[in-house]
């Protein structure tokens, strides 16, 4: 079978790189990519659409398919405050998921974050908590969520304590009582999101840390 799928955050660390492994899998048939930003990808499998996420329900046909990719992100110092990230973070993914499941998209797919909790008293944490539970709440057929720790690889902007966490967390992780810590590439969660959206059959499933390891055991 060959499946129509939808993502959003497809130009992050994330996302760029599942778009590629979406463009090489024989079993993805179209690629509907929702974007913010003038981008260009250049295969017979994509359309992308540039849409303003503040109106989501003007776009509601565009979302739509089999799959729903969410790889959408951002950080507090790209939105400009707690409260604009909380939009990109919670409220357009969330929006974007609710529509899917009203047009009949079966299966959803979230990245989320290790430590992800409602009732976090981290704000970061906190936002991808009331997410899952979000989303938790909507008649997919199949839901994964995925929950890596810091995310290894070439991204457009430069973090600089992402980048020094990326050279001390994998040294540190090597003692047992920090292995949650341990960073792992974003093609491997891109790796890890493709193989559930195939072969997944539980309603819902949470891919901790330690079973996306399975894929990252360097």
């Amino acid at each position: 079978m060959a499946y129509n799928v939808t993502v959003i955050g497809a130009t992050g660390l994330v996302g760029s790189k599942l778009v590629k492994q979406l463009i090489e899998c024989d079993q993805i048939k179209h690629i509907n990519l929702l974007v913010r930003r003038n981008v260009e990808f250049h295969h017979a499998k994509i359309t992308c659409h540039r849409i303003n996420f503040d109106e989501l329900a003007q776009h509601h046909a565009l979302i739509n398919g089999d799959m729903l990719f969410s790889c959408l992100g951002t950080t507090k110092r790209q939105a400009g405050s707690i409260n604009a990230q909380r939009i990109v973070d919670v409220d357009y993914q969330y929006t974007v998921a609710k529509i899917a499941a009203e047009n009949g998209v079966s299966r959803y797919i979230l990245v989320s974050s290790s430590g992800a909790n409602s009732k976090s008293v981290s704000a970061y944490l906190k936002m991808k908590g009331e997410l899952e539970t979000k989303i938790k709440a909507l008649p997919f057929n199949h839901i994964s969520i995925l929950q890596p720790s810091l995310l290894l690889g070439n991204r457009d902007t430069f973090r600089l304590g992402e980048y020094m966490a990326s050279l001390i967390l994998p040294t540190l992780c090597k003692f047992a009582f920090l292995k949650r810590f341990k960073p792992i590439t974003a093609s491997k969660v891109a790796t890890k999101m493709l193989d559930v959206s195939l072969n997944q059959t539980s309603p819902l499933a949470i891919y901790s840390l330690d079973q996306l390891f399975e894929l990252h055991k360097d």
